[in-house]
């Protein structure tokens, strides 16, 4: 069978495909030097979204949209590349959960910075030190991530996009199953695979480590240890995988969020996400139902709440703040209306952010 005939259409394609790209390229450059020349920014989640949305929405296949969602996305990563060299921070180290987040949102074609703590990246994009930072938010089986959610209240950088990333783990070590002794992960890792490691590791020690990548290395180095930890992670530093998808739970995913200081404008017809931080102060004491006085203004107004979670103040006992996400973007009418009522009586309403809902 002769298959020349078909690679040289392909390779024609090809061709055509190289010319079409960069040809992309060279518009989208061109937009970053009237973007430089005003001081817009390079990076819009709001146009991000509606490219993606435009080019799945007139998908006729057979490529998946998920597929075709990862080749813009290194086509949107090159052209960010031409417009300004953009510097991401995230959660790490190398191969963590988080850098495999910003990576998905951001291509290969952006520069990456890891840190230590959620507390340092707030402080390397306010500071300008970083363009924007990728932290993880909440977990599907384990919940918020309390040091992120805390970080927001003092800080007035914004949400700009959220990543939503099902999160599978691996077992890696050098050692073969029975020779498995200690095995080393992040604490929320452990918990979503005990029962997996119950069942076949039940004399082995389990251990924290500061990130699943930490515990990787940890691995690599010590006899008789293993990681829990992504697979992205033991090929980072090239350590076996004995076993894989040893997650409890058939839904383990994680929601990320990119922060910056310039707010993201609206995506519409009702395709954005806005979260608030919200405090009742002295009214959750003196008013009866007052947590349901607050949701109120939204409600009445067709604001449909997605999540609720409440957090101490830690500055006084009993004192709580109220984290929500909302549907809507903070400038329509019905949110400034209900945001109006609420600060009537709230002591603290404070924007976190509007960004385009999950292009699923």
């Amino acid at each position: 069978m002769d298959l020349n005939p078909i690679r040289a259409k392909i390779d024609e394609l090809d061709r055509q495909l190289v010319g079409l790209i960069n040809r992309r390229l060279e518009l989208a450059a061109e937009i970053g030097r009237i973007k430089r020349s005003t001081g817009g920014e390079i990076y819009v989640p709001e146009r991000e979204d509606a490219v993606l949305r435009k080019v799945t929405d007139g998908n006729p296949g057979p490529v998946r949209n998920e597929a075709l969602r990862a080749i813009y996305r290194e086509l949107m990563s090159a052209a960010i590349a031409l417009e300004k060299p953009l510097l991401i921070a995230y959660l790490g180290p190398e191969a963590s959960n988080t850098h495999a987040a910003a990576m998905k949102k951001f291509g290969a074609s952006v520069d990456y910075h890891a840190m230590a703590t959620v507390s340092d990246i707030f402080t390397a994009v306010e500071k300008g030190e970083a363009d924007y930072a990728v932290i993880p938010i909440e977990n599907s089986t384990e919940g918020s991530v309390r040091e992120a959610l805390d970080s927001f209240v003092e800080s007035d950088l914004k949400i700009v996009a959220q990543i939503y990333t099902e999160i599978t783990h691996a077992l890696i070590s050098n050692e073969p199953l029975e020779k498995i002794a200690k095995v080393y992960s992040k604490d929320q890792a452990l918990a979503q695979c005990r029962h997996w490691l119950q069942r076949h590791l039940p004399q082995a020690q389990l251990i924290e480590a500061s990130s699943t990548s930490r515990a990787v290395q940890i691995a690599r180095d010590e006899r008789g240890a293993a990681a829990v930890a992504g697979e992205l992670a033991a090929q980072h530093y090239g350590v076996p995988v004995v076993a894989r998808n040893i997650k409890a739970t058939a839904d383990n995913t994680t929601r990320f969020c990119v922060i910056g200081r310039t707010p993201a404008g609206p995506v519409g017809g009702g395709k954005d996400i806005s979260s608030f931080l919200i405090s009742l102060g002295d009214e959750a004491a003196s008013h009866s139902g007052s947590l349901l006085r607050m949701l109120m203004p939204m409600a009445e107004r067709g604001v449909n709440l997605s999540k609720i979670e409440s957090r101490p103040s830690k500055k006084r006992p009993w004192d709580y703040y109220f984290f929500l996400d909302v549907t809507g973007h903070y400038d329509d009418s019905a949110m400034k209306e209900a945001l109006a009522e609420l600060k009537k009586f709230c002591p603290l309403v404070k924007w976190l952010g509007s960004y385009p809902a999950v292009n699923g």
